[in-house]
């Protein structure tokens, strides 16, 4: 396993845990993690034992109360459970990998060789065997946030709710939006959000946007910067995997629930198939990651971020009131479905017939 972050523990975690001799490679194997990393009350299911959250005590987007819990992860103890499991960890940088018919063997930067039948790399963005940094310019989503008491935040947000997708900005061709959710300690992020731009919409106007709102700087903040179009690799020798393997979630940034969700079916597929030889097993375990329906999700999804990149600011608050005021089951299916083909289709089809004849104008020119 190549990266620490949560999507290469996971697999770590998994894989070791069906009994296969597991080793896990960074340059920090337990460094901590700077992201804030929010789920679906379903996605915790995949966690380690250990792990905590905090709940928060209601979901608003564009204004309405959704039905679906939202929980934040808390880091350290995530991290913590997943580092519990029987996984040799190196510390060291990869420099490149040999493949062969019996495995590979990933060279570090210190010398050290370490043979493998199979290679994940789940380096996020720096898809360090699996094709590089992707080169700019790229759709991005961007954020710069700041953690403040429970009693600051309460001008934004109700004590222990999160908010998504409301009071959008739209000044200059740029949309953002405040995104909130409840913290450790009687705490709360409240974050300055561009869901999707090309380039992705630069640091100072998201802290510019965040003052305007009346939110103060404080000594504690974060800096959100991901692509939103990295192509899945559909082969090679090495099975790419959370962020490096494409699974972020190309309108909404999300990518760790899913993550989460399907890193035990890869460490099943590879230990069902290992005994048949390492090309087998990274072919199960590709599949695991990208089945055919998964597939044909993502190609939808991409025709959504392709509509919020053609849409002119203005307009995204009428998109997402729209989209939200869609049935529960709609919402949910086009959020986390990654293989729910029907039911993805389904939202799209439902959200082209309801959102405003502008809109709707936008997205058939898309298709």
């Amino acid at each position: 396993m190549v990266g620490a972050g949560p999507a290469g523990w996971a697999v770590a975690y998994h894989c070791a845990g069906l009994g296969l001799r597991t080793g896990l490679v960074d340059p920090d194997p337990y460094g901590p993690w700077a992201a804030t990393y929010g789920v679906w009350d379903d996605q915790c299911a995949f966690l380690p034992p250990e792990a905590q959250v905090t709940r928060a005590t209601a979901v608003r987007a564009a204004g309405r109360r959704l039905e679906r819990g939202y929980r934040v992860l808390h880091n350290e103890s995530v991290l913590a459970g997943f580092a519990r499991s029987d996984v040799t960890v190196f510390a060291g940088r990869v420099r490149g990998a040999e493949h062969g018919p019996r495995g590979s063997t990933i060279t570090l930067d210190d010398g050290r060789r370490i043979a493998c039948a199979v290679t994940v790399d789940a380096s996020g963005a720096r898809r360090v065997l699996t094709g590089g940094s992707p080169r700019p310019p790229r759709t991005e989503q961007t954020a710069f946030g700041v953690i403040v008491s429970a009693k600051a935040a309460s001008a934004f947000v109700a004590p222990g709710e999160a908010v998504f997708m409301d009071d959008w900005i739209t000044a200059n061709g740029l949309a953002t939006f405040l995104y909130a959710v409840p913290l450790p300690g009687n705490r709360v992020l409240l974050e300055e959000t561009s869901l999707a731009a090309r380039p992705g919409v630069a640091r100072d106007v998201l802290v510019s946007r965040l003052r305007s709102r009346g939110i103060s700087l404080t000594d504690e903040t974060e800096w959100v910067r991901f692509a939103l179009d990295i192509a899945p690799p559909w082969g090679g020798d090495v099975v790419a995997f959370g962020a490096a393997g494409g699974m972020i979630h190309p309108a909404t940034g999300y990518s760790l629930g899913d993550a989460l969700a399907v890193a035990p079916q890869v460490a099943g597929a590879i230990a069902a198939a290992l005994p048949d030889g390492p090309a087998k097993a990274r072919a199960a375990a590709r599949a695991a990651v990208w089945s055919p329906a998964a597939r044909v999700v993502h190609g939808l999804r991409l025709r959504g971020l392709r509509t919020l990149t053609a849409l002119p600011a203005e307009r995204f608050p009428a998109f997402f009131d729209t989209f939200f005021a869609l049935p529960a089951d709609l919402r949910d299916a086009y959020l986390t479905g990654r293989d729910d083909v029907r039911g993805t289709t389904a939202a799209m089809a439902a959200l082209f017939r309801d959102v405003p004849w502008r809109i709707r104008r936008t997205m058939a020119i898309l298709r």
